[in-house]
């Protein structure tokens, strides 16, 4: 039997209280965050948050930079989205609001995932673990099912998928195939809006396309609702 070395015990458990430590500085700034994005909700305009990302040249990236931080703020993404279209168009802009989403969604998960990393053990209790085991068997069918429920808020439902033994992979990719609809149609409103702001006609076709994804992911869970079990 191999013996530790003296000196070892106190060590990790200076190590574990560091790790605690940092856990709860980590939530006391996504809480503090949170309450500032809400007391600031107001001045969430889309053309604004255009005007301040569109002086930088990397542009794309600021804005992912940006949709990262509202994802673990709170942020509704829907509000991100349709920046998202004011700043790119259609094409590119469903491009960069799909990938914000999904990176947002991945940080929300992960830091729900290292926030509760041994604090508590959430499958001892009898109201959440029904609802835990079902998400983790459904895998990435059952994120998307998830994300295409409107009243769910984004940032509610990563960090609370964060503390399932979901795999990133599955979890990412029911994350996009969920918000995808909803991320099409707002940056369609987006584009849309810019070419209205501009006094053309394009937006009567990005319009039309926003309304049918609106109806698609609007019509996808009352049709799962309907279907015999």
């Amino acid at each position: 039997m191999i013996a530790k070395p003296k000196g070892a015990a106190p060590q990790d458990a200076a190590a574990a209280g560091l790790r605690r430590a940092a856990r709860v500085i980590v939530l006391c700034l996504l809480l503090a965050g949170a309450a500032i994005a809400w007391l600031w909700r107001g001045s969430l305009d889309p053309a604004q948050i255009m005007a301040s990302i569109g002086r930088y040249p990397a542009a794309p990236l600021v804005f992912l930079a940006v949709h990262v931080a509202g994802s673990l703020l709170f942020v509704p993404r829907t509000v991100l989205a349709i920046t998202a279209g004011l700043l790119f168009g259609v094409g590119s802009g469903i491009v960069w609001a799909a990938v914000g989403s999904v990176a947002g969604a991945a940080a929300g998960f992960l830091v729900a995932r290292y926030l509760n990393a041994g604090l508590i053990d959430l499958s001892r209790n009898a109201a959440i673990r029904p609802v835990l085991e079902r998400v983790e068997q459904g895998g990435w069918r059952a994120v998307a099912g998830l994300r295409l429920i409107p009243v769910i808020p984004h940032s509610l439902g990563n960090y609370a998928l964060g503390l399932t033994r979901l795999p990133l992979g599955a979890y990412a990719l029911g994350s996009l195939l969920g918000q995808l609809p909803m991320t099409i149609a707002c940056v369609d409103f987006g584009a849309a809006g810019e070419q209205a702001l501009l006094g053309t006609a394009g937006w009567l076709a990005p319009t039309v396309i926003g309304l049918a994804a609106l109806a698609v992911s609007l019509a996808i869970p009352a049709v799962v609702r309907l279907r015999p079990r």
